[in-house]
């Protein structure tokens, strides 16, 4: 049986993503980063990792005999190479990053797993429901003034993702009240709902060349409960690129506060 890596963040996903490998036979082998969840019954072996020590991991990837790996979770790009007092292999990946920037990271990322062998894997195939075409989520769909801003929202967002700066934005009547930043979605759509007042758009788009292996954006109840909370009316993700994590869950949320929900293909 192929054995699997499970680099795994904080979250549901990890728990979601070892069942999704473990269905399509693969052996799976957690590295539980801090805030991850407990794997004990979703993996086939556990490893407790540190992001500031990476000999451990590498040296468990082949005695393991791992031949993929998945990152899962809530991990931000900059912690992986970014540590106080990295062990050796962890200063040596980072040299070779140089600017903590994602693209650079990701190299030095994959450079190092090539060189053991390992292939890292798109996180798409191991998702679920969550991620799918477009469709309306909710039980009311936008309206046509929301679709304006829904497509005006896009219009930013796919900008500011092209940008490495963030993949969120809050749109009222046309007028752009915030644009993530390294706050996260959900704090990005409480500083818009604040600003902008009631009736405010959500949107979160994705740039086109992002690398699904290492993260797949996604919106949660989180999200919506802090677009209901600043009473924002629709909340738009872009189709087969945004994840809708929890989707029952997040469906209730919307629906329980009058929210249109859509995933769309608006903004290609």
């Amino acid at each position: 049986m192929r054995s699997l890596a499970l680099m795994c963040g904080a979250g549901t996903l990890p728990l979601r993503m070892a069942a999704e490998a473990r269905r399509q036979q693969w052996r799976v082998v957690a590295f539980a980063f801090p805030d991850a969840p407990d794997l004990g019954a979703a993996a086939d072996a556990v490893i407790p990792s540190r992001i500031d020590a990476m000999a451990p991991v590498i040296d468990a990837l082949v005695r393991e005999r791992v031949s993929a790996m998945l990152f899962s979770g809530k991990f931000w790009m900059g912690d992986l190479l970014a540590a106080d007092t990295p062990d050796t292999a962890h200063a040596r990946m980072a040299a070779t990053a140089g600017a903590l920037l994602d693209g650079n990271i990701a190299q030095a990322i994959v450079a190092t797993l090539t060189g053991l062998g390992v292939e890292l894997l798109d996180q798409r195939p191991f998702l679920g429901e969550g991620l799918g075409a477009a469709r309306t989520l909710s039980a009311r769909a936008p309206s046509e003034p929301e679709w304006s801003d829904i497509r005006r929202g896009f219009a930013v967002a796919r900008l500011n993702a092209e940008a490495a700066v963030g993949q969120t934005v809050v749109v009222r009547r046309g007028a752009v009240s915030a644009v993530e930043a390294m706050e996260g979605t959900t704090e990005a759509v409480r500083r818009g709902t604040r600003l902008s007042g009631p009736g405010a758009v959500v949107v979160k788009a994705v740039a086109r060349a992002h690398d699904f292996r290492f993260d797949t954006p996604a919106v949660g109840p989180d999200t919506l409960e802090a677009a209901a909370g600043g009473s924002a009316t629709a909340v738009a993700v872009e189709a087969n690129r945004v994840l809708v994590l929890d989707l029952t869950e997040t469906i209730r949320v919307a629906d329980s506060a009058g929210i249109a929900l859509v995933s769309t293909d608006a903004g290609s």
